[in-house]
């Protein structure tokens, strides 16, 4: 009864009016120079590289063989608990994933380096009219972990924007993939 409850909740109060959005490119590319900061290390250099170099073959272009040929490792621990554990089964979900959402994109606004960990804030978009409408997709807050040049571990924590983000994450948040905790 709470879950209905709060579903018209969401519904009714969150249904934002979508702005007008500017004719958007297909493709989303991270602009890692505009990003970086002369602040980070060598190694946070480094690390920030490898994880958008993953990010925009995994996220963006979609291009799943080169991820496993690149970063398959059984070293990798997923953290979010909706998504299959391993790189393997990350790109699995995503593949499924994006044959109903073709046009899903992941916008980097910021990277933040400390070491082995990486941290991305970005939006996310199913729709390529959504793209740079912060109303619509999803705010999300990636974490990895690398060592030795391998990422090991992700976290993440994702804010749906509109209505519609809302209740997919409403539907789709009770499915357990993997054993591992949260934090």
């Amino acid at each position: 009864m709470w879950k209905i409850i709060v579903l018209l909740f969401v519904v009714v109060g969150f249904n934002n009016v979508a702005a007008e959005i500017p004719e958007k490119s297909d493709k989303i590319i991270i602009n890692f120079e505009a990003l970086q900061k002369e602040s980070w290390s060598e190694k946070e250099l480094k690390n920030a590289k490898l994880i958008t170099d993953f990010v925009q073959n995994l996220m963006n272009n979609h291009n799943f063989d080169y991820v496993l040929e690149n970063y398959n490792d059984d070293s990798y621990i997923q953290h979010n608990r909706n998504l299959p554990d391993k790189i393997v089964g990350l790109v699995g979900f995503l593949r499924e994933f994006v044959k109903d959402y073709p046009d899903y994109t992941y916008d980097v606004k910021h990277i933040y380096a400390d070491g082995d960990y990486i941290i991305f804030h970005s939006h996310a978009t199913l729709d390529r009219e959504d793209r740079g409408n912060d109303r619509k997709g999803m705010n999300i807050i990636d974490t990895w972990k690398i060592e030795n040049g391998k990422i090991v571990e992700h976290w993440d924590s994702i804010q749906p924007l509109d209505w519609f983000m809302r209740f997919y994450a409403f539907l789709t948040g009770g499915d357990i993939r993997n054993s591992n905790g949260v934090f």
